[in-house]
């Protein structure tokens, strides 16, 4: 029996000196602090990426508009997937841009006839009930382009704005036609 009492005694000296002991702290502090860490600069990279691809989607958008705007788009006889075409061009992070790319261009007579469907459904879904009206010349038209970019952690930072853990990217423009009409070809 006496060695259990000395083996009990050797355990909570053993104890009191681990307790004591400073050696390793700086390991322990690190693990505690290295996930949220890590999680922080992770959660920043993504929204940069993430506001990169907004600010190259508004500037292909804007690029693009201005072919409808002159009077191109009209004068060629360009097709949505021909106009989704040059955007996608103007694009330089988007993947699968001609399947995942959603082109929606309307016009109407005047600005505050300007209404059009939302871009998600209640459910949580990217809506497609896009249309492809370039209008004439002195139309308004308005120009939306969007996509679901996937983010990498929809849950752990909060950046999914759809089912499924997407993020909705849209730009748009808003614009009146040049007054090409004496410009383009009769038929």
């Amino acid at each position: 029996m006496g060695g259990n009492s000395e083996t009990r005694q050797g355990r909570r000296r053993f104890a009191a000196r681990f307790r004591r002991s400073e050696k390793g702290s700086v390991a322990v502090e690190f693990a505690m602090l290295a996930i949220p860490f890590f999680l922080l600069v992770f959660a920043v990279i993504e929204t940069c990426v993430i506001y990169f691809a907004t600010s190259n989607l508004d500037s292909a958008v804007a690029s693009a508009g201005r072919l409808i705007r002159i009077g191109s788009v009209q004068a060629s006889g360009m097709t949505k997937n021909q106009f989704r075409d040059q955007v996608c061009s103007r694009l330089h992070i988007i993947s699968n841009c001609q399947t995942n790319l959603k082109v929606d261009v309307r016009n109407f007579s005047n600005f505050g006839g300007v209404t059009f469907p939302p871009l998600v459904g209640a459910d949580g879904k990217i809506v497609d009930n896009t249309v492809f009206q370039p209008g004439g010349a002195g139309d308004i038209v308005v120009v939306r382009v969007y996509y679901s970019w996937g983010v990498l952690s929809p849950g752990l930072i909060g950046l999914s704005n759809l089912d499924g853990g997407g993020r909705l990217i849209a730009a748009s423009v808003a614009f009146r036609n040049e007054p090409f009409g004496d410009m383009l070809p009769t038929s």
